[in-house]
Formats: structure tokens, C-alpha cells, sequence
């Protein structure tokens, strides 16, 4: 059958592979093409077999399970692991899907668990694939005009995830939204930390604080002889891209509206989207982010305090003119059961919520933990769901009003009056 999922089975136990051989050939859309008994025969073997789903132990005595996948990776790209343990910490789940794979079972698991993960693994990889065939593929994808030569590409799409208040899933929002981008929609995707005082995209994705951040890289641009700003960015096993905060607060006094400008535009120039992380107060520095911004995804929640704030916000985003359009209201936590409804806080704010985000306190807690995003550590979950339909909505999309905002620079100084 041309349809057929092509599995590879890898595990240093020979009654384990057997099994797992035996228990798949009952399946009749499951082909398992081989059996490797350790990561180094696994690689060799999925070059040379193309399985699309690979099934992997993680502890192997030649080449562990993590290790193969992250090779797996570059060798044989189209391959999906579904990672197995007999361990179910988490600590093995974060390290899994950091790695790469895209399932995690825990032995023992049932023979319905088995082939549900492989089955939802390979649609997913074979969804996002179709995606890639039929998306524009520029040989400027890894180059463009700016900073880090090479031709010239159209330029990418700038949304940043903003908040007049803390504590709504901001910075969650936008990080998940960003891996969901990159792994299903096929997008090339940077995300920045513009909380440059106390930045947590870093913290939520198990990066290291210390490495390079935005404040390196603005007097880089400003002396006009950077020749490319990837030793700036941190390439995540999620497929994205990352430009963290500044590691001490006392550094981001030191990044000027005028850098972070220069800043967004070299990085539209060589990604497909540029995710914005914003912190939740007016400064200079957060004008000329949303200035930036084609799309501003802007977060609430079901609590008269931050209704308040959102519509204070709206009125000052008038102003400032920019066109509905451009400003998006997401309220997360939707079906929080707090006594307030959806159209309690649109007949507050006099205008309809344009996307919701459900609560899912257990996932998005169990990765905050972890640092892994929720989206590829419970990508089935509702939250993960609604998360892919606010990716699929906002990219692709370009505000008309941002090519206004420049000419409303003025009015501006009009914006520090509502504090």
C-alpha cells in the first residue's frame, strides 16, 4: 500500500523488537521496514530505509535515544521519533523533545497507544509537509538584504504579543505561538525577548541566560559592520530561532528605540515571522516594537482589572492611529469560570474579542517547569489547538495601518498622559 506508515523499530533488546515487529504487522496502514539495535545502526538505517516514524528507546548503550534523534535531525530530516522509556520522569520528556521527537510513551504501554502515536505523529509530519510543498520556497530563505547579505526576499511578518497588564500568559502565548509556526505551518521564525528587564523567554524555552542577547548585537548594527546576526540568535530544537533579553536589568537602560528598530527590521528580512515577546509597560522602547509591529496581538483575561486596562490601551492605540486591523484581542483563559463572560468584556471594551485561548492549568504549568513548550509536549490538548488556530489566523497576514504609523510620530508624546 502506497499509504502505508513506514516505521523503523530501535531498541537494544531483542525480545522488544520482535514484539513491537509482531504487534505492528496486525496493522495494515503500519509497514515497519527494520530493526536497528542501537542509535549508530538507527541512523545508518534511516538514511537508507526513509522510515517516516521511528520508534526509539531512549537508553541504548552505544548511542542513547536522545542523541540518535538530535542526529536524526540533520540525516534524515523526515523521520518523526516517537521516544520510549521505561522512565517516565520528566526530566527524560524535556531532554526527548528538546532533542526532537514528537511522541513520548512510557513503557508499558498498550498496543492503542502505540499505534495512536504513530499514526497522529506521521498525519502531523505529512500535514506539515504538504504545507511546505505548497508554500513559496525562496533560495533567499537563508539569506536576504540587510545584515546578513545574500538576495533579496520579500520581507517577513512582525507580530508582537503585547499586554497592558501582567500575569495574563504573555509570554507563554507567544512562545508556543512561535514553535507552532515553525513546526506545523513550515514558517521560519524568530522570536525576540522584549521584555529587555526581565525577559522569560529564555527561562521557558531551557536556554542558557548568559549567552548573547539583543544588547550585543544593537552596538553591532550601529557601527554598520555586521556581517550576520546569526552568532547573535540561539537556534532552539523546536525549529525556532531566539534573541534573548539582556541577562542583568540594569543592561536594558542601555537599548534605545532607534536599535530596536534596526534590530526587527534585520531580523524581518531573513525569517518568514518575527514573534514579539512585549513587556506590559509604555516605554520608548515598547512604542517602537508595536510602531514595528504589522500585527499586535494583544492578550486579556477574564478579570475587571485587566478589562480595565484594555480599554484604556484601545483608546490610547487610537490615538496613536493605529487601525483596528492591526490591533487583535486574544483573551486567554476564556473558559475560566470567573463570573464574567466574553460578552461581558466585548460590551466593556466596545468591541468583539477576535481569538480565545482555553486554560489548561496542568499543561502549560507541567511545561513552564520543564522548559519545554506545551505545544510539542501535549500538541493533541485543547490549549495546543487553539494555539495553532491563532498561528494559522495571524501568519500571512499584513496590517494596512502599519505603513501609516510613520507619519503619526507626533502624536505620540500624547501617550504617557493616560499612566
Amino acid at each position: 500500500m502506497t499509504d502505508q506508515i513506514r516505521v523503523l523499530v530501535v531498541d537494544d533488546i531483542p525480545e522488544t523488537r520482535d514484539h513491537l515487529t509482531k504487534l505492528l504487522g496486525f496493522e495494515s496502514d503500519i509497514d515497519v521496514v527494520g530493526a536497528a539495535a542501537s542509535g549508530r545502526e538507527a541512523l545508518e538505517m534511516a538514511v537508507r530505509l526513509s522510515p517516516d516514524v521511528v520508534l526509539m528507546d531512549i537508553n541504548m548503550p552505544d548511542m542513547d535515544g536522545i542523541t540518535a534523534t538530535e542526529q536524526l535531525s540533520s540525516s534524515a530530516p523526515g523521520a518523526a521519533v516517537v521516544m520510549m522509556s521505561v522512565q517516565g520522569e520528566a526530566d527524560y520528556l524535556r531532554r526527548s523533545m528538546l532533542a526532537g521527537a514528537r511522541e513520548f510513551l512510557v513503557k508499558p504501554f498498550s498496543s492503542d497507544e502505540l499505534t495512536a502515536s504513530i499514526r497522529q505523529v506521521s498525519a502531523r509530519e505529512r500535514d506539515k509537509q504538504s504545507r511546505l510543498a505548497v508554500a513559496p520556497t525562496p533560495s533567499s530563505s537563508s539569506g536576504g538584504t540587510g545584515p546578513t547579505g545574500g538576495e533579496a526576499r520579500e520581507p517577513g511578518q512582525i507580530v508582537a504579543v503585547f499586554s497592558p497588564k501582567g500575569g495574563v500568559g504573555r509570554t507563554t502565548v507567544a512562545v508556543n505561538l512561535a514553535v507552532a509556526a515553525a513546526t506545523e505551518l513550515g514558517k521560519r521564525v524568530v522570536i525576540m525577548d522584549g521584555s529587555f528587564q526581565f525577559g522569560d523567554v529564555g527561562v521557558l524555552l531551557n536556554l542558557n541566560p548568559r549567552s548573547k542577547s539583543i544588547a550585543d548585537l544593537i552596538p553591532e548594527l550601529d557601527a554598520g559592520e555586521l556581517d550576520s546576526i546569526d552568532t547573535f540568535l540561539i537556534d532552539h530544537t523546536a525549529g525556532i530561532r531566539v534573541l534573548l533579553a539582556p541577562p542583568s536589568p540594569e543592561t536594558a537602560e542601555m537599548i534605545t528605540a532607534a536599535g530596536v528598530k534596526k534590530v526587527l527590521e534585520s531580523l524581518r528580512m531573513n525569517h518568514d515571522l518575527v514573534v514579539v515577546d512585549c513587556t506590559a509597560f509604555f516605554n520608548d522602547t515598547t512604542l517602537a516594537i508595536l510602531d514595528s509591529a504589522d500585527v499586535i496581538l494583544t492578550m486579556l483575561s477574564l478579570e475587571i482589572t485587566s478589562i480595565k486596562n484594555m480599554r484604556l490601551f484601545l483608546e490610547v492605540a487610537e490615538q496613536l492611529g493605529y487601525e483596528s486591523g492591526k490591533v487583535r484581542l486574544v483573551l486567554n483563559r476564556a473558559d475560566s469560570a470567573l463570573g464574567i463572560r466574553v460578552a461581558d468584556v466585548e460590551h466593556s471594551i466596545g468591541r468583539k474579542v477576535d481569538e480565545t485561548v482555553v486554560s489548561d492549568g496542568r499543561s502549560v504549568v507541567y511545561a513552564l517547569n520543564r522548559g519545554v513548550p506545551f505545544f510539542l509536549s501535549n500538541r493533541e490538548a485543547q490549549v495546543s489547538q487553539d494555539i495553532l488556530r491563532l498561528a494559522r489566523s495571524v501568519v500571512g497576514e499584513r496590517s494596512k495601518a502599519s505603513a501609516d504609523d510613520s507619519r503619526r510620530a507626533t502624536q505620540k508624546k500624547s501617550l504617557f498622559a493616560w499612566r
